[in-house]
C-alpha cells in the first residue's frame, strides 16, 4: 500500500464524518423547505404514506451520496496539492 494512501486514511475518516454531518443538515433544510416536518418519516411510521417515506429516503440518499462525493474528491485533490500524489 502506498504511503500517501496510508497517510490519507485518518483524513478520509474525519472527512467522512464531516460529510455525514453536512449532508444531514442539508437534508433537514431541504425537507423542511418542501413543506414537511423537520424530521423525515421512518419507514415504519404508519401515519405516513408510501410516497412520502420513499421520497424522503431517495432524497436523503441522493444528498448523502452527493455530499460525500464532493468532500472525498475535495480531500483527494487537496492531498495531491500538498503531497504531489493522489491518495487513491
Amino acid at each position: 500500500m502506498k504511503a500517501s494512501k496510508i497517510a490519507y486514511k485518518p483524513v478520509g475518516l474525519a472527512m467522512g464524518a464531516l460529510s455525514g454531518v453536512l449532508a444531514g443538515g442539508l437534508f433537514k433544510q431541504i425537507w423542511k423547505q418542501l413543506g414537511h416536518e423537520e424530521d423525515a418519516p421512518d419507514a415504519t411510521d404508519e401515519r405516513r404514506t408510501w410516497r412520502e417515506v420513499v421520497s424522503a429516503a431517495v432524497l436523503q440518499g441522493a444528498i448523502f451520496a452527493g455530499v460525500k462525493a464532493v468532500v472525498d474528491r475535495g480531500g483527494a485533490t487537496a492531498t495531491r496539492r500538498l503531497t504531489g500524489t493522489w491518495p487513491g
